[in-house]
């Protein structure tokens, strides 16, 4: 309801209006439970991620509905998915837990214990070989911070930074950005790995389609770089023969050493284990095979303190490494 009055000084007429508002209250639990349910598209998994029971994380919802006055949620077989109310309720309850994130790691400057949680993603190359020195020097200097750290491909990485699932994110290649702040890194080179007596060990440099014919040895299914050589191999209307798949590069680097298969890995981490083992690395042809790393975050200033300075240890870590 809106009121209106008018006020005479000095010959000057001015407009008053007054306005009464309807204010919401939100309770932060309310909000947290609500954005775990929806990341989880379950209200069951919400409310364990809450430490809620399943009644009492369904009355929370269900007075929420009555308080905004409409549906957040719609139930299904498979789980829950949000209405369109529900998104926009998502979108600023992330930004509230965020900025709540970023009053903790402020007053972190003043006050002993406090915790921080920083969420980063990031290829394959960057967490098997640049990342752990960088993360090393932060979490002494900030014992009282976790850092989660998932593999993704670029493209889901960048999702999850706009969606503000993510605090940091480092992608590869000609991805785009858009909407983000994007800060260079380091180069990000894949080459091939081959035993020494294998026909492509005597190959200044191969395109990767000349590799097709061979059996691969590779990483998981699911890790960010078994991903975007398939896709690679998909481009090229081929699919590639995977002849063993293990968990980590040394154990790759050891079945290529003994002639099982072919790898392609990142060039840092070929070279590591080539001092060690005998291994014959091969450049790639392939354009997508030199790469850019960039860090990526929604909004650097909006980040809770210790989060931006991982930030600054990462841009640090990275200045000339692109030359």
């Amino acid at each position: 309801m809106r009121t209106m009055r008018v006020w005479r000084h000095s010959g000057a007429a001015f407009l008053i209006f007054r306005t009464r508002v309807n204010y919401m209250h939100f309770d932060l639990v309310d909000l947290r439970l609500f954005t775990h349910i929806a990341e989880q598209s379950s209200l069951t998994r919400g409310a364990e991620r809450s430490h809620l029971s399943l009644p009492a994380a369904s009355t929370r919802i269900k007075n929420l509905e009555e308080q905004i006055g409409v549906k957040l949620l719609s139930r299904t077989s498979q789980g829950v998915t949000l209405t369109g109310p529900g998104e926009t309720l998502l979108l600023h309850a992330r930004r509230v837990m965020q900025q709540l994130e970023q009053l903790t790691g402020d007053l972190q400057e003043y006050s002993k214990g406090v915790k921080g949680h920083v969420r980063v993603q990031a290829n394959t190359t960057a967490i098997s070989e640049f990342l752990p020195a960088v993360l090393r020097t932060y979490l002494v200097n900030y014992p009282d911070v976790n850092v989660e750290m998932q593999e993704r491909l670029s493209g889901d990485i960048v999702r999850a930074v706009q969606e503000r699932t993510v605090d940091i994110g480092l992608v590869a290649g000609n991805i785009r950005t858009d909407g983000l702040q994007v800060m260079p890194y380091r180069r990000d080179r894949l080459v091939l790995a081959t035993a020494l007596s294998h026909p492509l060990a005597q190959e200044k440099k191969v395109f990767f389609s000349e590799t097709l014919d061979y059996d691969f040895i590779g990483p998981p299914e699911g890790s960010a770089i078994h991903g975007f050589l398939k896709r690679a191999a998909a481009e090229l209307q081929r699919s590639m023969q995977w002849r063993i798949q293990v968990s980590n590069f040394e154990a790759a680097c050891r079945m290529i050493e003994a002639n099982i298969g072919i790898g392609v890995l990142p060039e840092a981490t070929a070279l590591r284990h080539a001092k060690t083992m005998a291994l014959r690395i091969v450049p790639l042809k392939d354009e997508w095979a030199v790469r850019n790393l960039q860090i990526c975050v929604a909004e650097l200033d909006a980040l809770p303190l210790f989060a931006r300075r991982l930030v600054d240890l990462l841009v640090a870590d990275g200045v000339g490494r692109l030359e």
